[in-house]
Formats: C-alpha cells, structure tokens, sequence
C-alpha cells in the first residue's frame, strides 16, 4: 500500500513539480522513488545532475532501478553533450542488464530507452525499432498509457507524414488524459514542430506549450537541445 507522501509524491511528479515532490519524502522513503524522481527532474529541468546521480549511487546497484536510471543519466549526459568517456557503454550495458531482470514494465522501460539511445545517439533508427516494437507490446498488454506514449512518439518519426502526425496526436492526447504535465506540454512541441508551418494548429500548440516549459523550466524545450 502506498504511503501518503509516496501517493503525494508520484502526484507531484506528474505534475512536473519536482522540488515539492522530494521534499515531501522523509529520510525513510523509498530509495529508489526518490532517486527516480531526482533523474526525472535532472532530465526535464537539466538541473540537479549531482543530486540524482547521488540518489541513483545510494541504490542496490544490481537492481534494476538502479541499472535503468545509471543508464539514463549517462544517456542524458551524451544528448545533452556533456559526456563522460564512458557514458555510451555505461548506457547499453546498463539498458542491457535492465533487460534481464526485474518486472515485465521494468523491462520494457529498458527496451524502450535502449532504443531511444540507438536511435537518438547513434543515429541508427532501423536498430532501435525491435526495441521500441518490444516496449509497446508491453505497454499495450499492461494498458499503460504514459509509457506507450513515450514509445509512439519515437515511433513516429520513423513512419510516413500521416502515420507520423496521428502518433504524435495520440502521444499528446494520452498524456494529456493521465495529467502528465511535463510531458503533455513536450508533447505539443513535439507535434508543433512536425506540423506545417502555415498550419493553425501549430500556432495555437506554439503559444501553448511555451509559457509551461518556461514555468516547469523544462531545460531542453528552452534550447536548441531536442528530446
């Protein structure tokens, strides 16, 4: 059963209200909810990497949590160019491991974001779909809708125009539906920047989604650094 600042914490989260959702976790809180929220607002905000990197050192590091938010924050560093000599092998070795143990979602999360590596660092979109293939049929056997929101928004720049533009509206109306902020409002720009420029809806998801990154100071919406 959750605890009431574990069920406030993972609101706040979804929320993009990073900062509050730590602060309501006392010294005896899940290790790994703290640290999953620490890498989560590292990666939005682009702010915080040595606090998440401390909260992922204080898990079991043969855990799978341990292993999906080590990988994540090496792969963040190598999209954000801040790499260390080591993050590309820490990141596939890490999403590798992930793969093999914990639950089915755990796995498929790693699947996922092993792919999004593949695709987003190495430019190699043809390695990377058995990967997002494998996290969608897990996230659409567990009916999770966030998650299958972040692997059809991957997708979908893989596919034609049409095809890519209903998967792009589908990721956005998804998280729109389950009250993920943060990433609703990377969603419209996802969407805004796929659209043709004369089109009305861009314009109206252009004036949209901005004034949200820049309240939940979402780092790479406000950069040239894309997702």
């Amino acid at each position: 059963m959750l605890t009431d600042a574990t069920y406030i914490a993972r609101r706040l989260q979804l929320l993009g209200e990073w900062d509050a959702a730590l602060a309501v976790l006392g010294p005896d809180a899940d290790p790994e909810l703290r640290a999953e929220i620490a890498v989560d607002r590292w990666f939005f905000q682009v702010e915080g990497h040595d606090e998440a990197e401390q909260a992922v050192a204080a898990l079991d590091p043969t855990s799978s949590t341990a292993h999906l938010l080590t990988a994540r924050l090496a792969y963040s560093r190598l999209l954000f160019q801040r790499p260390r000599a080591d993050d590309r092998t820490v990141a596939e070795d890490n999403y590798r491991a992930a793969t093999r143990t914990g639950t089915e979602l755990q796995r498929g999360w790693a699947e996922y974001h092993w792919g999004v590596l593949l695709d987003n660092i190495d430019d190699d979109g043809a390695a990377a779909i058995p990967r997002y293939e494998t996290a969608l049929e897990i996230a659409t056997r567990t009916g999770d809708g966030l998650f299958e929101s972040y692997i059809i928004r991957h997708l979908a720049h893989l596919q034609e125009p049409a095809e890519r533009i209903a998967m792009l509206r589908r990721s956005l109306h998804l998280r729109g539906a389950l009250g993920a902020r943060p990433q609703t409002i990377a969603a419209q720009a996802v969407l805004a920047e796929d659209l043709p420029e004369d089109d009305p809806e861009r314009a109206e998801l252009l004036r949209t989604y901005r004034p949200g990154a820049e309240e939940l100071r979402i780092g790479w919406l406000l950069s040239d650094v894309v997702k």
